[in-house]
């Protein structure tokens, strides 16, 4: 059973790993009013530089050390891939509540033992795919919810970047420490966001490349989507793109939802016909832009309202074992050259 704190207890948290996306959970902890009371890091001089930045009482060079802290309550695991899986599980066997940052595992193994481990241990585990609580995806499937769309036929999913003009940190190069390249890295939050939109899925076909680095994993990829609804689907990834884009276009029998924050200001597009007289290219459009804080901050502080037992946990071990799956297999498509059929494996 699920150890759920009281409505008006505080909430200390541990930072496992402070590198670059430690930074935006600190910040969704402090707007969501929990405290991070200690965070932990082999390397030495970023940790320093943390824990000044941040005003945090206790720093440890090791994550042994800050989950025997008594204090802390529940922690955010910010570390490569590769240690996704035993920082959860010595965090869930310490008690600790646990917001594990996407790919929630390596392998389907390890996510099953995560999830495992944390309901034995009665603790919330969610794994990082914030791109559900972007108000504009939350919005998005409010919509599809709704049946405004009508049937859903087609979705088009697209996360792609160039690491701001850089190089991809060595832990993202190497199979050993990150598991795979834009597919995983990128394409785990779009694989999540097909399912939240559009339901389970029933096959894959994916390309791979690797075209603009020196590294072991692609940089770019390709994944067509069957859905277990009939629906078709893309998901496009690329670590060669030039600048930023994150983006959705989904087209029902009723009307389209489109978004990216390519052009400008972010905003979703529901475009759909209740008008007399709308034309092929004039038809009624519905515009929403969203203001508040970043779907990072949003995603933690559902992580926190979870832990008080005031929601549901909004993405679970479950979701996020589901998105590694659908990209494990896209990956055993690219190498086959041949569409891989998911039906056969029965979902937890």
């Amino acid at each position: 059973m699920t150890k759920f704190l009281s409505p008006t207890e505080p909430l200390t948290v541990g930072l496992i790993g402070v590198g670059g996306i430690a930074t935006l959970h600190e910040r969704g902890y402090r707007e969501a009013g929990a405290q991070v009371v200690a965070i932990a890091d082999t390397h030495e001089a970023t940790l320093s530089r943390r824990q000044a930045e941040w005003n945090v009482p206790r720093a440890y060079a090791d994550m042994e050390a800050l989950l025997a802290d008594p204090e802390v309550q529940a922690v955010s695991v910010c570390l490569p891939n590769a240690w996704h899986h035993e920082a959860t599980l010595a965090a869930a066997r310490a008690g600790k509540h646990v917001l594990c940052e996407k790919p929630i595992a390596m392998s389907l193994t390890q996510a099953d033992e995560m999830i495992r481990v944390c309901h034995e241990a009665g603790v919330v585990l969610q794994v990082g795919h914030h791109l559900r609580t972007n108000p504009y995806a939350a919005k998005a499937h409010e919509i599809i919810t709704s049946g405004a769309l009508g049937r859903v036929t087609f979705l088009r999913l697209r996360q792609a970047h160039d690491w701001g003009g850089t190089t991809p940190r060595a832990s993202f190069m190497t199979l050993a420490s990150s598991g795979g390249g834009t597919l995983l890295d990128n394409g785990c939050h779009m694989m999540d966001l097909a399912r939240f939109f559009g339901g389970d899925v029933r096959d894959v076909f994916a390309r791979t490349a690797t075209l603009g680095y020196d590294a072991e994993v692609e940089d770019t990829s390709l994944v067509s989507l069957g859905f277990e609804s009939g629906a078709l689907g893309s998901v496009e990834n690329a670590w060669t793109a030039t600048g930023w884009e994150e983006a959705f276009w989904i087209y029902g029998t009723r009307g389209a939802l489109e978004y990216t924050n390519r052009t400008g200001t972010p905003e979703l597009r529901h475009v759909f016909r209740d008008s007399p007289g709308t034309t092929w290219d004039g038809t009624d459009v519905a515009t929403y832009r969203f203001g508040g804080v970043s779907p990072h901050s949003r995603g933690v502080a559902a992580f926190v309202d979870a832990i008080r037992g005031g929601r549901e946990i909004i993405c679970t071990g479950e979701d996020g074992r589901e998105a590694v799956r659908l990209v494990l297999a896209s990956y055993e498509s690219a190498r086959r050259g041949q569409p891989v059929m998911l039906a056969a494996e029965a979902q937890p």
